[in-house]
């Protein structure tokens, strides 16, 4: 218990994230299906972690510092903070994949909701490997670093996988009702940790990372909104 304390008093802007939602789950998918969707996806993604951190599967081989154990929780090698991100992560992508792109089919929502996961994390990853200029600190290094901004480009096609795998197994575990009713403040969630990352990036003046993440975003937007406008096929 003191060491998920000191999680929370580690990480406050990921409880945060995780609040919220947990208040968007629960108004769009009830609270069953909210338990469940946390229920799979958190392990999942520590499972992903835990062997990205030994075989470099599906990640790329990664180490985390273990700097702050004894201050906050980790499970194995890995920060329970990191794991538990995944959750919120992949349900505000399944949200804007079901909003903007108004996929109902289970294969392709997931795939998409893959996607615009991993889109999420061509801004986090890069600022996390800068933590020690921020207040994350230096929590994990690629041990031979990568070609965008020191990280492998395995990374990205392993975050798109967990993300489809997580929304995927929802999906089919849920069952019938699993889509849900409600995405407008899961999209939300999306653009503020969108927006929480950009502006660090910007305070720790990496000015070209921030170029690449708001170029790459605004293309992406671009692109969902050609998307939506389009007539729907049936």
């Amino acid at each position: 218990m003191r060491l998920l304390v000191g999680s929370l008093v580690l990480r406050p802007y990921v409880f945060l994230f995780l609040l919220a939602f947990l208040a968007a789950g629960i108004r769009d998918l009830g609270v069953r299906r909210t338990a469940l969707f946390l229920g799979w996806v958190w392990p999942l993604a520590f499972l992903a972690e835990f062997a990205s951190t030994r075989i470099g599967i599906p990640f790329g081989l990664y180490h985390y510092t273990g700097d702050t154990r004894g201050q906050e929780l980790f499970i194995a090698d890995v920060p329970f903070f990191d794991s538990l991100s995944f959750t919120f992560l992949a349900y505000a992508a399944f949200c804007l994949a079901r909003l903007v792109l108004r996929q109902s089919r289970p294969v392709l929502l997931a795939v998409e909701a893959g996607a615009l996961m991993m889109f999420l994390d061509v801004v986090i990853d890069p600022l996390a490997v800068l933590g020690d200029r921020w207040f994350l600190g230096r929590v994990f290094w690629y041990p031979d670093g990568g070609p965008y901004f020191g990280v492998p480009l395995s990374n990205f096609a392993g975050w798109w996988l967990v993300g489809a795998l997580g929304v995927g197994g929802y999906l089919w575990l849920a069952g019938k009702g699993a889509i849900g009713r409600e995405p407008t403040m899961g999209v939300a969630l999306y653009y503020a940790v969108l927006v929480f990352n950009l502006a660090l990036t910007a305070w720790i003046q990496e000015w070209l990372l921030l170029a690449s993440g708001l170029t790459l975003h605004l293309l992406l937007a671009a692109a969902l909104v050609m998307a939506h406008r389009r007539p729907r096929l049936r």
